[in-house]
């Protein structure tokens, strides 16, 4: 009920962005997970080709999104909006009605560039709209894509009963009502223009030696994230000989972030600096991974459904830990971005930031990979959940140094009530 009493005191364009992110999540994961089977098991295509399909569309995303924050920048983030969700309509409704390679690669070329458009124009609008409110604009954001994302996969589970595209079309069909809703309710704002061309905006914001270490320097917050779609579900099923696992892992931080997101931002957004709660919050996540730890390498559960539930308890400890983690730090680092630099360059700031973070979740689940490979060679199954713990308490110190040096901009802070 205070989470639906947030929303209403938001405006309107807010309201609108915060159901779009939901639809967005749940058009993507209803289609993206389930897109490799379709390549390599209904199209026969080879592995090398299955990756390149799916390299296409991830570097597509991710090698784009500085040129559509500096579109959101330079053309207003409405209009951004409106066109990302445009081409993923078109991206989506290729993967459904071509089979050839020339289409598919078009498919994955136009599903990327439409998040590399779409999604730093969301928060650079969410985050001029919500002025001082930004980290509860930012929670409730968390709250809708968290839920995107558990509703998406169950949805394209049910839809591949049908076939893939279904799951296909009913994607498209999510982005082409969202395109016309952001058309339709999403109100235009005026665009300042910059003084610089786009390369002197990127040198800008390059040029910021504080938010390039503090993107650096939030690499351990992805890399972990991340780990919820890979080391988490492989450490549930490994515990419990059940594939099904893995959903309760979704379930478990979903239910968990409806409840307390918004309670745990409003509690600490006045309770101390930004960087003391992203600190927090990446200690959080870091120290997630000790649980499973503990009993990497204990075997599979085989005495019942007791003894299942008995075996996932230390996993399930570890993702609810790492969902409170970021949930502590996440709303914060959203809010702190934009007080790097101009407000005309928020969407940059956010393009670059999102490009640091693509690099860093490649990165870092390569090296997940290969420590779940390496320990499982030489009987270190603990391996990959050190390797998280170090990314955790790495990027931790990382922030918490910046904040000693004074690099990181500082957020108006409200007193917090004395009782008379």
């Amino acid at each position: 009920m205070r989470t639906w009493h947030e929303i209403r005191g938001f405006p309107l364009a807010i309201r609108l962005l915060l159901v779009n992110q939901l639809g967005v999540n749940i058009g993507f994961y209803l289609l993206i997970p389930y897109l490799a089977v379709h390549l390599s098991e209904d199209l026969g295509l080879s592995a090398a080709v299955v990756g390149i399909v799916l390299g296409v569309r991830n570097l597509s995303q991710q090698g784009l999104f500085l040129i559509g924050g500096s579109a959101s920048d330079r053309l207003g983030a409405r209009k951004v909006i409106i066109a990302g969700c445009a081409l993923r309509t078109v991206g989506f409704g290729f993967f459904a009605l071509g089979d050839g390679l020339t289409v598919l690669l078009a498919a994955s070329v136009l599903s990327g560039l439409a998040g590399a458009l779409f999604n730093p124009a969301v928060r650079s609008y969410l985050a001029l709209e919500a002025g001082e409110r930004k980290a509860e604009a930012f929670a409730l954001f968390n709250v809708f894509a968290t839920t995107g994302a558990l509703i998406g996969p169950l949805l394209g589970s049910a839809l591949l009963l049908v076939d893939f595209r279904a799951s296909a079309l009913t994607a498209a069909g999510i982005f082409a009502v969202l395109t016309v809703a952001q058309a339709v309710v999403l109100p235009a704002r005026e665009v300042t223009p910059s003084a610089n061309s786009v390369l002197g905006d990127w040198r800008e914001v390059i040029g910021n030696r504080g938010f390039v270490a503090f993107a650096v320097a939030m690499v351990g917050m992805f890399t972990m994230e991340n780990q919820l779609y890979l080391l988490l579900p492989d450490g549930a099923r490994r515990a419990t000989g059940w594939d099904g696992a893995a959903g309760i892992v979704f379930l478990v931080g979903t239910l968990t972030n409806l409840w307390l997101q918004l309670r745990i931002t409003r509690a600490l957004k006045n309770r101390g600096s930004r960087a003391r709660w992203i600190s927090a919050g990446l200690t959080l996540m870091g120290l997630a991974f000790i649980p499973p730890m503990t009993v990497a390498g204990a075997g599979t559960a085989h005495g019942g459904v007791g003894d299942a539930a008995l075996g996932a308890l230390p996993v399930l400890a570890g993702a609810l830990l790492l969902y409170l983690g970021v949930m502590i730090a996440q709303p914060f680092v959203l809010e702190l971005i934009p007080r790097f630099g101009r407000p005309e360059l928020t969407g940059t700031y956010f393009g670059l930031f999102y490009v640091v973070s693509g690099i860093a979740a490649a990165v870092g689940n390569t090296v997940v990979g290969w420590s779940m490979d390496a320990g499982q060679r030489a009987g270190a199954q603990w391996l990959p959940w050190a390797c998280c713990l170090a990314f955790g308490l790495a990027s931790a110190a990382g922030v918490a140094w910046l904040h000693r040096r004074r690099v990181l901009p500082a957020a108006q802070v409200a007193p917090v009530p004395v009782p008379a």
